[in-house]
């Protein structure tokens, strides 16, 4: 009973019955696992391929695992290995009920997986698909047989079209037309929801490191140190966020998905400063703190182990919103060509293309502005039910 009635058990209920909030988490969910399993939605290599001579091989599961060679292929293997291991990890954590022997288990197959991946190389690049049509060999194909980069053949700028008979049976669509080089506009979305939710999260989970930490220190120690801090947070804030990451990135040599990553991160983290500042100084008021410090814990101990876990309800309503915020961050800068470098699909990099012509190219336009503001309204109604669960002030 007692764990039916907890705050988290109440917060959870609370926000399940915001249908608004559900429907926003639904969305967010599909975002995340459609970044996941992009590959396996659209690729020009194949599942499973069967050559001439009968050999059978794995093209797209061989290259799902191969080493990168870049920063930005850093990002795509780790959502690759994400796709293998949280499914398996879900699956752990509910037949097995042992706590310990749980994560134990988690940490083994990841620990098994490391040399498979250090040992996998790259396919010599080929098209499966032209082999195939040529009588060459067989395989099984992703639903949209063209990958991120490949232009497809129906020509740069083509309208969306759901079947051409003009062309061959296995590229005889683009559901959402084609791109001002020619690749499929679809595709580029799916891929473009991985370096937007690589951004959203890595940026945010930096800004909020520094902003536990910074936050932590000044409310619990306040005097000097918390006036210091106070006015550097002040400073930071008075500096426009967008124009100060432009300033940033127009000084660096390299456009990186990683520079971009860390950018957004080390300009993000005062709103969160701010949060958790106010409820470490209240915290630290209360007896908990108080008889902790009596029998002998040390400042660190006190922050970490005893006030940061009931200050920190206010931050994960913050984190929604700054999610959100980072995408949309990431898009402008791609959109004002200062993002992740060519050809790395993003979506601010679509909606670049529809500008000079919005009309006659609506595609280019459309979609991508779609995809940008569910991804923004989805973070928001999530954080929306989430300040709404979290406040009992709220409380229906």
């Amino acid at each position: 009973m007692a764990a039916k009635n907890s705050y988290w058990s109440m917060v959870a209920r609370q926000f399940l019955g915001n249908s608004w909030a559900v429907a926003g988490l639904v969305v967010v969910l599909l975002f995340f696992v459609i970044s996941l399993y992009a590959p396996f939605i659209a690729n020009r290599m194949p599942f499973v391929w069967t050559d001439e001579s009968g050999v059978t091989t794995w093209p797209l599961v061989r290259n799902f695992f191969a080493p990168a060679d870049s920063r930005e292929s850093m990002v795509e293997l780790c959502f690759n290995y994400a796709a293998l291991f949280l499914p398996l990890a879900f699956l752990l954590c509910i037949f097995i009920k042992n706590k310990s022997r749980r994560y134990l288990l988690v940490l083994l197959a990841v620990l098994l997986a490391l040399p498979f991946a250090v040992t996998q190389k790259r396919n010599q690049p080929q098209d499966y698909i032209l082999l195939s049509e040529e009588g060459k060999g067989k395989g099984v194909f992703a639903p949209i047989p063209y990958g991120p980069f490949q232009q497809t053949l129906f020509g740069p700028k083509e309208p969306p079209s759901w079947i051409n008979e003009s062309y061959k049976s296995s590229e005889r669509y683009s559901l959402l037309g084609s791109d001002e080089v020619g690749r499929d506009v679809l595709v580029r979305l799916l891929y473009g929801a991985r370096v937007s939710l690589s951004v959203g999260f890595v940026a945010v989970g930096i800004s909020t490191l520094i902003g536990l930490i910074v936050g932590s220190v000044a409310g619990y120690f306040v005097g000097k140190v918390d006036i210091v801090i106070s006015r550097i947070i002040e400073i930071v804030i008075c500096f426009p966020s967008f124009f100060l990451i432009l300033t940033i990135i127009a000084l660096l040599e390299k456009k990186s998905i990683v520079n971009i990553m860390l950018v957004i991160g080390f300009t993000g983290w005062t709103g969160i400063a701010r949060i958790i500042r106010g409820e470490v100084l209240k915290q630290r008021k209360l007896d908990y703190v108080s008889g902790a410090r009596a029998l002998g814990a040390g400042d660190l101990r006190i922050i970490f182990s005893h006030i940061m876990p009931n200050a920190i309800a206010p931050v994960l309503v913050t984190l929604s919103f700054a999610i959100a915020s980072a995408i949309f961050t990431e898009s402008g800068l791609s959109f004002l060509g200062l993002g992740v470098s060519m050809p790395t699909a993003t979506w601010g990099e679509l909606l670049k293309q529809g500008v000079s012509s919005p009309l006659p190219n609506w595609w280019l336009s459309v979609f991508p502005g779609v995809v940008i503001f569910l991804a923004m309204i989805s973070y928001n109604l999530v954080g929306e039910g989430l300040r709404d669960a979290m406040d009992p002030r709220l409380r229906r």
